[in-house]
């Protein structure tokens, strides 16, 4: 009796669907997805909350009612595909999905790990595309700085001004807090230093990906105050070189190959050689703009069977010597020469190899960098070593309605300073982490993230993150929250401008904390696109430097923290052929004075921020831009000659037109040409603290300048 009850029960269950669709008009959509003529195993196919995953010979049934419906396909490592199906009747649906790393024109993000459309990720993530890369390329061909500091949130802020050094500020959070990768990798190093930007080639970049806010969740202890992923550009023959020359005496020569070997890979490989002639702009001995030589080279391969295994490798080698401080035969307020310089040799090795088995997307990459440099700061001469160890794996499975990543990772940093004692450390960093994305409804998709890191200086460490992203009516909006930690190293803005001997050797530093959040909302009306977000941070204990009765800086945790707050508006026009884009950011940022145990406006952080970049392109013959930049004033520290800083405009224009097979530009940046040199000397009457003999600085150093070349395409 009990086996005949079972029996009919499942008769029932299985007639259920067929008995439902003939009573409300409903019939089978059958849906094949294949690569080419390959099928393709445990992709989703969705339509509204009905879902289902495909079998190994690529196939998904779905009952639905009839009518027109919007057909949604994914899996990791493709392109997502929707299309609009009629069905009244049963219908066979045939989708090609097309290949992550072969597509064009499909903007999908990486950082997140979950592989997805960017309008369809619920973690905020902005896109510096291809064709802005392009037009910055030609701004600064050897390095990246201008094309992140022209980006809404972000700010590059000059941290020695001797050297030229810079990091980028995300939402107002110091640069240390900015986790720099190449395609996932830490390539240069656990903490990318203030000269990491300045060596960077933007040539050989697809596009690139900002996560701002704590990012911890997702990339462990050096992203507490964001990610910026350097996606590098896939292969497709291509024979670039660029020829460029600055009013300023400076010069770049980047060339850029890359092809196919065979059906199944390619590779690609960038140099670039690169010099500057220390300026002194203002006349009183001093470099504003600091001399430099600089070699770099990277050449990557890329490997794909089309059976479902994907491999990429790269390595890397950049060697420079920088020189500032007085010029020959001059010398400082205290009647003595005083020469800053910096010799880096920086090399790296990495890879990511990728292997679709069943629902599942197993996933290796890791990475090895070794940076030596030889500091001199006047008489003091300080050699170190840093290097960076890192391998990851993960997981990750699609579902109907998640999509789960899990993985696990190691990281080693280590430091050695051959001639200050009392830095040299070596971390070992263990983790685990997962994280679910999941389509709670057609308008809902949640994700939730989880990272435990076991350090072996702080011990454990744990940062989730939960993100949502909700669409309506063509509205979009994302919520977001998260934790971040940031482990204390020597390193920071005030140390990369005075060097570790004026430092004492930190002691019983603890972990820094933050917690994050943000509101983000966007629409897309015809032609224009309109984004605003809201976002707060708070960073419990922040690393800071005080000055000790002996004249060295101590480093030292405030009591009370860091907080941020703010919003940025975007708004852009695309009308063929003019594409005009305008941003703003109000900016918040408090801090304590660890000196004076008082509350104060972070330094160099301005309140208002305003940019406005149109550009007129008829395809493949003449590109024009025009660039105003406002920023309000800043709170200066440590500055003799003024509290606050004026605010001031930058305006920029370009023109570049093709001629045979080269193009030619021209560029000018600051036409105004503000500088802080034009206000107030930047060198100081008297060493400050620390030691040094700058001021910070709150604008551009090189005051108009403009630069031209030749871009050939063979």
């Amino acid at each position: 009796m009990m086996n005949l009850r079972s029996t009919l029960t499942a008769v029932l269950v299985a007639l259920a669907p067929v008995v439902s669709g003939a009573q409300t008009g409903s019939s089978l959509l059958r849906v094949q997805v294949v690569e080419g003529a390959i099928p393709i195993e445990a992709a989703t196919v969705r339509i509204g909350s009905l879902g289902a995953l495909t079998s190994a010979a690529g196939e998904a049934t779905l009952r639905v009612a009839h009518g027109t419906h919007m057909l949604v396909t994914s899996r990791i490592g493709f392109v997502p595909e929707t299309l609009t199906v009629a069905v009244r009747r049963d219908t066979i649906v045939r989708v090609t999905l097309e290949p992550i790393s072969s597509a064009l024109g499909t903007v999908i993000v990486t950082a997140t790990r979950a592989e997805r459309r960017i309008e369809e990720d619920p973690i905020r993530v902005e896109v510096i595309a291809r064709e802005e890369i392009e037009e910055k390329l030609l701004m600064t061909p050897g390095d990246i700085t201008m094309m992140l500091n022209e980006t809404s949130g972000l700010r590059v802020q000059t941290t020695s001004p001797a050297l030229g050094g810079a990091n980028v500020r995300i939402q107002g959070l110091r640069g240390r807090y900015t986790l720099v990768l190449s395609d996932g990798l830490p390539l240069y190093g656990g903490q990318t230093g203030s000269l990491g930007l300045l060596q960077i080639p933007p040539m050989d970049l697809g596009q690139v990906e900002i996560i701002k806010g704590a990012a911890s969740a997702l990339y462990g202890a050096s992203a507490l105050g964001g990610v910026i992923n350097l996606v590098s550009r896939r292969p497709v023959r291509t024979r670039e070189l660029l020829l460029n020359q600055t009013s300023r005496n400076g010069s770049d020569v980047v060339a850029y190959i890359s092809d196919s070997l065979s059906a199944t890979s390619g590779y690609s490989a960038l140099v670039g050689g690169h010099r500057q002639t220390a300026v002194d702009i203002d006349d009183d001995g001093w470099a504003d703009l600091a001399g430099y030589r600089r070699v770099v080279a990277r050449p990557r391969v890329f490997w794909n069977n089309g059976r479902g295994t994907t491999a990429f490798a790269t390595a890397g080698l950049t060697v420079e010597n920088r020189t500032g401080g007085t010029l020959d035969g001059e010398v400082a307020p205290d009647g003595q020469p005083f020469v800053e310089g910096l010799r880096t040799t920086r090399g790296d090795a990495g890879g990511v190899v990728r292997r679709l088995s069943g629902a599942w997307l197993v996933s290796g990459r890791g990475s090895i960098s070794s940076q030596r440099h030889r500091h001199q700061f006047g008489p003091v001469i300080e050699r170190d070593l840093h290097g960076t160890v890192f391998a990851e794996g993960t997981a990750t499975r699609t579902g109907v309605r998640h999509t789960l990543v899990t993985g696990a990772a190691f990281q080693r940093d280590v430091y050695r300073a051959r001639d200050v004692g009392g830095f040299d450390f070596s971390y070992n960093q263990p983790s685990l982490f997962a994280a679910d994305d999941y389509d709670v409804a057609p308008w809902l998709r949640v994700s939730a993230s989880g990272r435990a890191d076991f350090h072996s200086e702080y011990g454990t460490i744990v940062t989730p993150r939960v993100s949502a992203l909700l669409t309506s009516a063509g509205w979009t909006m994302r919520v977001s929250a998260g934790a971040g930690a940031f482990t204390p190293t020597p390193f920071t803005e005030e140390t990369e401008a005075t060097g570790l001997s004026r430092i004492s050797a930190p002691v019983d530093l603890e972990v820094e904390k933050a917690l994050s959040a943000s509101v983000d909302v966007g629409r897309v009306v015809g032609l224009m696109e309109f984004n605003g977000t809201v976002f707060r941070s708070r960073i419990s204990k922040p690393v800071s430097t005080a000055e000790r009765p002996s004249g060295l800086l101590e480093l030292v945790n405030a009591e009370r923290p860091t907080e941020t707050r703010g919003a940025e508006l975007l708004a852009r026009l695309r009308s063929e052929p003019f594409v005009v884009t305008a941003t703003y950011t109000h900016l918040n940022s408090t801090e304590e004075d660890v000196e004076s145990s008082r509350r104060r406006t972070v330094p160099l952080t301005p309140r208002h921020s305003v940019g406005t970049v149109a550009t007129w392109e008829r395809e493949g013959e003449t590109r024009v831009g025009l660039e105003l930049y406002y920023t309000s004033a800043q709170e200066l520290e440590d500055n003799p000659y003024r509290n606050r800083s004026p605010d001031y405009l930058i305006i920029g224009a370009l023109v570049e037109h093709r001629v045979g097979r080269a193009r030619v530009f021209v560029n000018a940046e600051n036409l105004g040409d503000v500088r802080p040199t034009r206000y107030h000397p930047i060198v100081l009457p008297a060493r400050g603290r620390g030691g040094r003999w700058t001021t910070d600085v709150w604008s551009p150093v090189d005051g108009r300048t403009v630069n031209g070349g030749l871009r050939f395409n063979f």
